[in-house]
């Protein structure tokens, strides 16, 4: 497999970082936390940290995802399930979800491995906006210089 420049086969990391300025921000109170960035196959994983109550995001993704809670709770209004600590979560390609948590969460942060995209959806399921891996990284790179972590910072979780 041939890996990016700058990049190795393993990483090790603390998941929840000493550091806050390792948390990116992707909304008001709304953080992600970089662990892994797949160039090669377009998937990442991440943390996302989010300290407010309210509707996140309405969206879908062309390829599964996968989540494990590790800390508050969440919710999809399309579902009648709530996802609270120590819950896995999938998402099969294709269906469309509106993430929210709830009044009384305090914190929420679940970990996220996601293949290819996430497609931001309007009220009648348009696609407003789209993160990928690319994205991402570009988001990590603005913010990890603007907190002085430096644009190379990101490297480390890039594959």
């Amino acid at each position: 497999m041939q890996l990016p420049p700058d990049a190795v086969s393993e990483i090790v990391a603390q998941a929840i970082p000493d550091d806050e300025r390792v948390w990116v921000p992707q909304a008001p109170l709304v953080w992600f936390r970089p662990l892994m960035l797949n160039t090669i196959n377009g998937g990442w994983c991440n943390l996302l940290r989010v300290r407010k109550a309210g509707v996140l995001s309405r969206h879908r993704h062309p390829a599964p995802v996968h989540g494990y809670v590790i800390k508050g709770s969440w919710r999809y209004l399309e579902h009648n399930w709530i996802a609270t600590a120590g819950s896995y979560v999938f998402e099969p390609p294709g269906e469309t979800h509106t993430l929210v948590v709830d009044e009384g969460v305090e914190e929420m942060i679940t970990f996220f491995n996601i293949s290819g995209a996430m497609l931001y959806l309007d009220a009648a399921g348009a696609v407003v906006a789209y993160e990928d891996v690319h994205t991402k990284i570009e988001m990590c790179r603005k913010h990890y210089i603007e907190c002085g972590l430096g644009a190379d910072f990101v490297n480390q979780f890039i594959r």
